[in-house]
């Protein structure tokens, strides 16, 4: 057999099993159920994760910690992922969990109160409503959806069948945090105008693949892809590389950077999205199969103040300076990891972590320091005995519009077009803050050997947004962008 007929039957067997997979294995898994019970004060929470590779596995050790959960199940597309899972519920000295490859099989079973799920992004919403359809409270990774329309839809089937759904952006349960943002908003550094979200975080190169590549033969292709178009498989891994996909991920602003955009929106204290929004950025240092930016700036304008976020994927800095002197001053050098600024009148407040913040004064002299970690998991567990949402930490309300700040900025991103590097950005309000975001933007990937007067900058389209909408003013291309058509039958409903 010639390398050209076994590619051929390779991409023939790939149809095949895609075909295979698009058809109902029992009963139609939207169907809406009662839920299986009222957990009582006395009873154990019964749950099932999904998706149990790397984050999932993190799931699973944290509730097989719990003195009143029960692992009773686990859902991965891999099987390859199932014994570490396993082991990790059989180490808490627990019974083994079963196992199930299709999350439709998993949401049929009756002893199952709840699901925490650590799928890619494109599963995020298909997942939580079918299980809130099918009377089980949900925990799902950040970001809450995939698409903009898709969190409004997630959070309609939480309030219509009376379920507990939390998002998984665990700053949000961290004592430390919470009392910080409760100094920000008491107005602890005067009227905050700006907030910074910073995502520097080294990416490497995914390399180039000439051809489709097998997907592991321990997976079920066809359930992995689930909602997204159907497609065989064009990376060199199908694990994690996903994140820089536009099918599958939303860029490391959605995997990451939700993180950080999530406490720049909270720090604010902004219930939803700003007035306007609009992207910059590339893909720049290689090329390789990804599709999403490794480097681009977010300007979201909400009038009487704005959120600045940055991503850069590539090494700023190897002598890496103090990190507190990055924040404070901006003239200094340096690769920070992950965190958040807030600039205030009378100071400015920096969280470099899940659990930490820093206020200086206007100086630059630290004066009050904030810090203690929390447990999202357990605070998901205790709205699920409590029924009540408002117990919740990042209730998918709050997931949702944390999440259509990544979806705006990636959605004008998009609309783009590459163009000369320019310090100021037509159709959006400029000031300083823009052109110092935009300069650091330019001496970053300058320091990488990054020239941009080829003109490989993409300056995205500037959105007028309608917040109350929840979509953009005048704007067909855009608002076609906020939604995706589905798989069959892995389609997330028009209407809950």
């Amino acid at each position: 057999m010639t390398e050209k007929t076994t590619r051929r039957r390779f991409v023939q067997d790939v149809s095949a099993l895609l075909a295979a997979s698009a058809l109902p294995l029992t009963a139609d898994a939207q169907t809406v159920r009662k839920p299986t019970r009222r957990v009582g004060a006395n009873d154990r929470v019964r749950i099932a994760v999904v998706g149990v590779r790397s984050q999932g596995l993190g799931h699973v050790r944290s509730y097989a910690g719990m003195g009143n959960v029960d692992v009773v199940a686990l859902c991965d597309v891999d099987t390859a992922t199932w014994p570490n899972a396993i082991k990790a519920v059989t180490d808490k000295g627990k019974p083994a969990p079963r196992t199930y490859q299709d999350i439709r099989k998993l949401l049929e079973a009756d002893d199952i109160d709840a699901i925490s799920t650590a799928t890619p992004n494109h599963w995020h919403a298909l997942i939580s409503i079918w299980a809130m359809q099918a009377g089980k409270d949900v925990y799902v990774e950040k970001p809450a959806s995939h698409e903009m329309v898709e969190g409004r839809r997630m959070v309609q089937a939480a309030r219509k069948y009376g379920r507990i759904c939390q998002v998984g952006t665990q700053s949000r349960s961290s004592p430390g945090l919470q009392e910080a943002m409760a100094f920000l908003h008491s107005g602890g550094i005067g009227k905050v105008h700006l907030a910074r979200g910073l995502c520097y975080k080294r990416r490497m190169s995914i390399g180039q693949t000439t051809e489709p590549t097998p997907p592991p033969a321990t997976a079920d292709y066809g359930i992995w892809l689930g909602p997204a178009p159907e497609k065989p498989l064009h990376r060199k891994q199908l694990h994690y590389d996903w994140h820089w996909f536009w099918d599958y991920g939303n860029g490391d602003l959605g995997n990451q950077g939700i993180h950080e955009m999530d406490k720049a929106r909270w720090g604010l204290g902004k219930s939803g999205l700003p007035s306007s929004v609009v992207s910059v950025g590339g893909r720049f240092g290689y090329e390789d199969d990804g599709e999403t930016p490794n480097t681009d700036i977010v300007f979201c304008d909400y009038g009487d103040s704005m959120i600045i976020f940055e991503v850069r994927g590539l090494v700023d800095n190897p002598k890496k300076p103090d990190p507190w002197k990055l924040f404070v001053d901006p003239a200094a050098k340096g690769d920070v990891a992950v965190g958040n600024v807030f600039y205030g009148s009378k100071g400015i407040m920096v969280m470099p972590s899940y659990t930490n913040a820093v206020v200086y004064d206007l100086d630059g002299n630290p004066v009050k320091e904030f810090s203690g970690g929390g447990d999202h998991h357990a605070n998901f567990i205790k709205a699920v005995y409590s029924r009540n949402p408002k117990d919740l930490n990042c209730d998918v309300e709050e997931g949702h519009r944390s999440a259509m700040l990544v979806h705006a900025g990636n959605i004008s991103y998009k609309l783009g077009a590459e163009a000369q590097f320019a310090k100021t950005l037509t159709g959006f309000r400029g000031g300083a803050e823009v052109e110092q975001a935009l300069g650091r933007f330019e001496e970053h990937l300058s320091a990488n050997g990054v020239s941009l007067a080829a003109g490989k900058y993409r300056v995205g389209r500037p959105l007028q947004v309608d917040a109350r909408k929840e979509a953009f003013r005048g704007d067909d291309e855009a608002n076609a962008l906020c939604a995706r058509a589905y798989r069959a039958p892995f389609v997330v409903p028009d209407k809950v």
